[in-house]
């Protein structure tokens, strides 16, 4: 049930930042489903499978990566309209005001660990982003002819 909740949570936090962002009406709900579906997969491997925090956290920005280029496609609008708000789920924030409040109250040595883990997660989220953006690219430019040049005779 818990499971349950956390999606529905994610969803309607997509959908809010979409509305946030003025995202286009009719994008919304794909929007939300962009996120909630990379929030699941975090849950799935950090939760219940144990699998480590950063690893989960790219591979749920991958997801949301990869679904937020289907839906573009799809609904023939800019790829960021789907992934900006899908992302959100997906952010420390918690663990960045974290971090602040101990530095703040001179716990140096806890402030640095978890600032290490805010950076590595703000990294995996940005390389899930910019992998899924790569293989999109490359995999939808094999099945195109490569274009002769005009110059050559």
């Amino acid at each position: 049930m818990s499971w349950l909740i956390a999606l529905c949570g994610s969803f309607l936090a997509t959908m809010s930042f979409g509305i946030l962002f003025n995202v286009p009406r009719k994008s919304l709900i794909m929007g939300g489903l962009a996120g909630a579906f990379g929030w699941m997969i975090y849950v799935l491997l950090a939760r219940e499978l144990g699998v480590n925090i950063v690893a989960a956290t790219l591979a749920g920005a991958f997801g949301v990566a990869t679904a937020s280029q289907i839906l573009a496609r799809f609904l023939k609008m800019p790829v960021t309209v789907f992934s900006i708000a899908g992302i959100i789920p997906l952010v420390p924030g918690g663990m960045a005001y974290d971090t602040m409040r101990h530095f703040i109250e001179n716990e140096y040595t806890e402030g640095i660990r978890l600032g290490t883990i805010t950076l590595l997660l703000a990294g995996s989220i940005a390389f899930g982003l910019i992998f899924s953006g790569v293989l999109t690219d490359t995999f939808s430019r094999r099945n195109k002819p490569i274009a002769k040049s005009s110059s050559s005779k």
